[in-house]
């Protein structure tokens, strides 16, 4: 019975239920959903090149500080992988949907999920937007860190907690125990169980379980933890909850902070939400046009920076509650 409801959560795919204006023609859609499968394997080639450019960096010059930046580089790379491998769960990586989840699936696993179970979850996300039925809303419900307005030293003060290590449970816990993010094809549970005791094995046989712990598990569990609560305060926390065009915002900011927290166009979070159809890398066009566009201008919420803006909008955000799930 469980799978056969979760499975059917994926197959309903990932439109909001709610209504959206219509921004853009059929014809502009179907242009800016073109897949790009050439940018993408470059995107993950760079994303896991940084990983092994930091990890010999560090092995070759090692010291406090060099290790230090390793962890910030492989943590927020992490989040890279997960951006793309998110494109891969709305099947934009390739035309070849195979292929597609096969690499969706490899992408999947520096970051401890699975693209399959993600998407089963994530495509209820954007039916159900902020709703009761939707469950990344219900994962974070009762969490003080996701309770606005609060000041900035409060959060502040959450995102140092998860870059410590100490929300490990609550981030990953969450994530892991929702049955849709289990609910995953035989073939994939047991490819991914294979990875997992294999590297473990090989890891001590060999002798780099050390690596494998210092350049993986340490970023894993607090670099690329407090990355995804910063991204996941800014992508649906804090704002009007008014209608469509304000359940979620975008967020322009420095590169330094895009390349850090939002790359692979994850700042433009409403756009992708209104048109999860466009790859990752037409998102800026597609924010550029629908800012021609009524009522887009005037009714989404765009702030600027995540150390600026999104501070300043969690400070003055008013409380949000949302009816319990049916």
């Amino acid at each position: 019975m469980i799978h056969k409801v979760v499975s059917r959560s994926a197959k309903l795919g990932d439109s909001c239920l709610q209504e959206i204006p219509r921004l853009l023609s059929k014809d502009e859609i179907r242009y800016l959903s073109q897949i790009d499968s050439v940018k993408f394997t470059l995107a993950v080639l760079l994303e896991f090149g940084l990983i092994a450019a930091a990890v010999w960096l560090s092995e070759t010059w090692w010291n406090p500080l060099t290790y230090g930046l390793a962890v910030i580089v492989i943590g927020s790379r992490i989040n890279g992988l997960g951006g793309l491998m998110h494109d891969a769960a709305h099947y934009r990586g390739y035309s070849n949907r195979r292929l597609n989840d096969i690499m969706g699936e490899i992408l999947a696993l520096p970051t401890s999920a699975s693209m399959a179970g993600y998407r089963n979850s994530h495509f209820a996300h954007h039916r159900e937007l902020n709703s009761g039925n939707d469950p990344d809303w219900q994962r974070n419900v009762g969490l003080k860190e996701y309770e606005f307005p609060a000041p900035p030293s409060s959060v502040l003060m959450h995102i140092v907690q998860y870059l410590s290590g100490l929300k490990i449970a609550t981030a990953l816990g969450g994530f892991h125990k929702n049955k849709d993010t289990r609910d995953i094809a035989a073939a994939v549970a047991r490819a991914r169980l294979f990875f997992f005791v294999a590297l473990l094995a090989s890891s001590i046989v060999l002798g780099f379980w050390k690596q494998i712990l210092l350049y993986w598990i340490v970023p894993l569990m607090t670099v690329f933890l407090a990355i995804r609560y910063i991204r996941s305060v800014a992508e649906h926390y804090a704002v009007e909850h008014e209608n469509v065009l304000n359940e979620t915002r975008t967020v322009m900011a420095p590169f330094w902070e895009l390349w850090l927290i939002a790359p692979w166009g994850l700042n433009y979070h409403l756009e992708h939400h209104l048109f999860p159809s466009v790859p990752c890398f037409r998102l800026a066009e597609l924010h550029r046009l629908l800012m021609t566009r009524d009522p887009y201008p005037e009714l989404a919420h765009v702030t600027y920076g995540y150390f600026s803006g999104l501070l300043r909008d969690c400070a003055s955000a008013r409380q949000f509650e949302v009816a319990a799930p049916v």
